[in-house]
């Protein structure tokens, strides 16, 4: 082991030692060796085994948890070399020798306990729950190579050894695999704007994977990002001001997002440490290289079929990750940020996002296309961008009823369309929810619109694709939760309902109007446009979907546009969309601020109504839609 990495490591440890000078184990799964250190020295080596499964935190996934333990308990003092145990008892036999089994536990046991929370400590991840000890074994051959369910295997004479050296509350860090960015090994990485749904995705699921992980933010000290902070810092993340303070001697990388703009103070502080500046997708596409990814693609529904993909293989037992854009509700109830997650399998869900053209970067196992419509970039140039990524994926599924996507090379095709080879047989859009029916099999989403149902369609393609069994995916269906501000419902004392919703593009702005439109006659839409570019790119798109979503009794409250930092060319307004609408039958109002937009909603929302909230990226909307629902009496 480097010098350099055993130093990281000390300095890691060293707050939790009782003296400078005390013995602590690591366990590096790269060399396949387990160290006694003290200081930044290493005292002795002993060849090791981790799991053959790789390296990972979740139970039932036979691999070898990563980060920082200690030594909880001890085994099998006294016994001779070759002692077997069964559920830490020793069984007063002894290994013949040919009795070399996988699970073969041998001559002494250090069982270890997690010490960081969520990480190896806690819920589904916790190392003293999964039972990963330090043991002898009986395939003392292949010893410094991977061969166990999880543990730390050693040989017989090896173990006694190390079983007199240490004591119970001995620290041990089981050190990750570096992750490989431009060819070269990061094992502690910085993001800049750490507070980002892609960005803070990332960086969690980095934590899990025993990866050191320093962030800032420009809204550092924001009460709307508090609680992202707080979690983020619960994993071990460091949260430092966006004044480049938070990169230092040991960060290998700086991830960027095309929003940090190159006089951003963090990448100053990089260049002037000689530090690897990366963007967020060559850190994404790393990691889409390290697992069997499928990415989901698409202008409109990429979060929620993300998510989707992920519940829907999660309930048939397929223990996927995940990194997506947005918060799923069932992580969230896990005490989780909700857009990453570490399973026990090599599978991973991602959401591809085509709005800087950096998806052409990934190579994943399985992409599925939902739709292109104008958003970010021009359908064509959306399109092209689509080909290049089916071009490196080896199976592809694509929405047979979008005109723009007939033309992508698919493996296969999903819709209502006859050129379509997985169809529903028949469908049911009722007010709330939408029913599909195939091969006998009824599936019964609790989410309305028919996005919600070409949404429906690609989920259970790639999960047909993938294995799962009908019945359970019906299940899996009825219960799935959902992904937070994608068309989430509130009823409020006044019979008022709100709808909070992340859409931002026309198409998107659309569907959202057309689900509501199931739950009530009339719709007060509130709508804040997302950054100065994008809406003067798509004021006129805009003013079409207004002009033919909104209906007499509707309203239409349009919020200043958002800005979220950096320069920009402030040359277009609300305002300017409303009078670009002409008149309309529906009322339509560009408003100063939110005081106005709540004095308008207290006067005009009445029994029956539905208030629609939607926008983008503003961490401060949820905030919003909390002060509307209890305005009308909801909680």
């Amino acid at each position: 082991m480097e010098t350099v990495l055993l130093h990281r490591i000390f300095k890691k440890i060293s707050p939790l030692l009782t003296d400078p000078a005390e013995l602590f184990l690591v366990v590096s799964i790269e060399e396949q060796a387990l160290l006694v250190c003290a200081n930044d020295t290493i005292i002795e080596r002993y060849d090791a085994s981790t799991s053959r499964f790789g390296n990972g935190n979740r139970e039932n996934s036979l691999k070898t948890p990563l980060g920082l333990h200690r030594i909880k308990e001890k085994y099998g003092a006294g016994a001779p070399p070759g002692r077997v145990f069964r559920d830490r008892e020793d069984t007063g036999e002894e290994w013949d020798h040919r009795q070399n089994g996988d699970n073969l536990i041998l001559t002494r046991i250090l069982r270890l306990e997690g010490l960081e929370e969520g990480i190896n400590r806690g819920g589904s991840v916790d190392s003293y729950e999964r039972y990963i000890y330090i043991h002898g074994t009986g395939r003392e051959d292949l010893i410094g190579t991977p061969l166990s369910h999880g543990c730390v295997c050693l040989r017989n004479r090896d173990i006694i050894r190390l079983f007199d050296t240490v004591k119970e509350g001995t620290l041990v860090f089981i050190d990750p695999p570096a992750i490989i960015i431009h060819e070269r090994p990061c094992r502690s990485v910085h993001f800049t704007g750490i507070f980002g749904s892609g960005m803070s995705a990332l960086a969690q699921y980095l934590r899990f994977q025993g990866i050191a992980v320093s962030g800032s933010d420009r809204f550092h000290g924001s009460e709307d990002t508090f609680s992202i902070r707080r979690s983020l810092e619960g994993l071990g993340c460091t949260i430092a001001p966006q004044d480049g303070s938070g990169i230092g001697g040991d960060t290998d990388v700086v991830c960027v997002s095309t929003a940090i703009e190159d006089s951003n103070p963090d990448i100053a502080a990089a260049r002037s440490r000689g530090i690897l500046i990366v963007h967020r997708s060559d850190l994404l596409a790393a990691i889409i290289a390290t697992k069997r990814t499928i990415a989901v693609a698409g202008t409109s529904g990429k979060s929620t079929v993300t998510a989707m993909i992920f519940e829907f293989l999660t309930a048939c037992g397929q223990s996927p990750s995940l990194l997506s854009g947005a918060g799923l509700r069932r992580l969230e109830q896990q005490g989780l940020i909700g857009n990453a997650y570490s399973g026990g399998s090599d599978l991973l869900v991602v959401e591809a996002d085509e709005s800087d053209g950096t998806l052409v970067k990934y190579r994943p196992e399985a992409a599925v296309f939902l739709n292109v419509s104008r958003d970010h970039k021009c359908t064509d140039e959306t399109a092209k961008l689509f080909e290049m990524l089916a071009a490196n994926t080896p199976w592809t599924a694509s929405n047979a009823d979008d005109p723009i996507l007939a033309s992508l090379p698919a493996s296969m095709r999903f819709g209502r369309n006859s050129s379509g080879s997985w169809r529903p047989d028949r469908e049911e859009l009722l007010p709330a929810s939408v029913k599909l029916f195939r091969n006998g099999v009824e599936y019964h989403l609790p989410l309305p619109g028919g996005h919600n149902r070409e949404n429906l369609c690609a989920a259970l393609c790639v999960c047909e694709h993938f294995g799962c069994e009908p019945s359970t995916l019906a299940d899996a269906v009825r219960m799935y939760e959902g992904v937070a501000r994608r068309f989430s419902v509130t009823t409020t004392k006044r019979n008022i309902l709100v709808v909070d919703d992340f859409a931002h593009n026309p198409a998107k702005i659309a569907a959202a109007v057309r689900a509501s439109r199931g739950l009530s006659r009339r719709i007060l839409a509130v709508y804040q446009p997302h950054g100065f570019g994008p809406t003067r790119f798509l004021k006129d798109e805009y003013i079409a979907t207004f002009r033919t979503a909104f209906q007499q009794q509707d309203s239409l409250y349009l919020l200043p546009v958002y800005y979220a930092g950096g320069t920009a060319q402030k040359d277009i307004s609300s305002e300017d969309i409303i009078q670009g609408l002409g008149p309309v039958a529906f009322h339509a109002e560009a408003l100063k601020d939110r005081d106005e937009l709540m004095a308008r909603l207290q006067t005009d929302a009445g029994p029956g109504d539905c208030v629609l909230i939607m926008g983008a990226r503003d961490t401060s909307l949820p905030a919003l839609v909390m002060k509307i629902v209890e305005m009308f009496g909801g909680s």
